[in-house]
């Protein structure tokens, strides 16, 4: 299988678990001076159509998870994501990191975020996309963005207010105070720390829990929980129910029952 040609980025794919490791630790793994945010849309994109994965792993390489904007472009405004006016910053954002954003709201399988170090700006808010969210000790947490004078572009502010209750959100986006995995964990940010040896291992370990399931049912439930904040209780009774009947009529389901009824550990086949 021929996966996505990456730069800054690596794409591994371990049976049903796939791994994509953020590899611009040179400048910690920053989000608008590399290719990374275009290459997460390709990723997505790609585990969308090809359904030999059922869980993505996104973790970071060195010693950070992701520094989100590069600062010294903010400063210079020559050239980089920040250069324009106002209309070309805006189309900048849209055809650039928001389409990160959109990819990673779109993804129709479980994402699990392997915080390995701080998480800053977009970065966090790239945490924040994923379903779940596990954190090295030393992981730290910020979205930022106000201690610069601007806003989260990329959309972050929808999805920090969906994690944690809503006080918590704008108390963090409004002081823009940075947090350690503690605080993190308190607060419900993340849902677990573990020593930083660990992370990975925890992290393939809950994947593989996810992975052992019904991969159809495991995209479905994805889709449904995504639709879930979208949609009025009626239409999205009317989904489920449309699923539920696509699910009965799997050979997964089928081979469920009978494993349950026999008493022995089913064998999926993603049919």
């Amino acid at each position: 299988m021929n996966l996505p040609e990456l730069r800054d980025s690596r794409l591994e794919l371990d049976g049903r678990i796939a791994t994509l490791t953020l590899d611009r630790h040179d400048v910690r793994n920053e989000l608008t001076g590399t290719h990374l945010a275009d290459e997460i849309a390709t990723v997505c994109a790609w585990l969308n159509t090809h359904e030999t994965a059922s869980v993505l792993i996104l973790t970071g390489a060195g010693s950070a998870f992701c520094a989100g904007g590069n600062v010294k472009q903010m400063r210079d405004r020559e050239t980089g994501a920040f250069a324009g006016d106002v209309y070309t910053v805006q189309n900048k954002y849209r055809a650039g990191i928001q389409r990160m954003t959109l990819a990673m709201a779109g993804l129709e399988i479980p994402a699990i975020a392997a915080v390995n170090g701080p998480a800053i700006g977009a970065g966090c808010d790239l945490a924040t996309m994923c379903d779940i969210r596990l954190a090295a000790e030393g992981a730290k947490f910020a979205e930022s963005f106000i201690n610069l004078g601007i806003v989260p572009g990329d959309g972050g502010g929808w999805f920090m207010q969906r994690r944690i209750p809503y006080q918590r959100a704008a108390e963090l986006t409004f002081s823009g105070r940075m947090i350690d995995a503690a605080e993190a964990l308190a607060i419900g940010l993340v849902l677990e720390v573990l020593p930083a040896a660990e992370l990975l291992a925890r992290a393939r370990e809950m994947a593989a829990s996810f992975a052992a399931k019904p991969p159809r049912a495991v995209r479905m439930t994805k889709r449904l929980l995504t639709y879930a904040r979208r949609m009025d209780l009626p239409d999205y009774l009317d989904l489920c129910a449309l699923m539920q009947g696509m699910a009965h009529n799997t050979a997964d389901h089928e081979e469920a029952v009978a494993a349950f009824l026999e008493k022995r550990t089913p064998a999926f086949r993603g049919r």
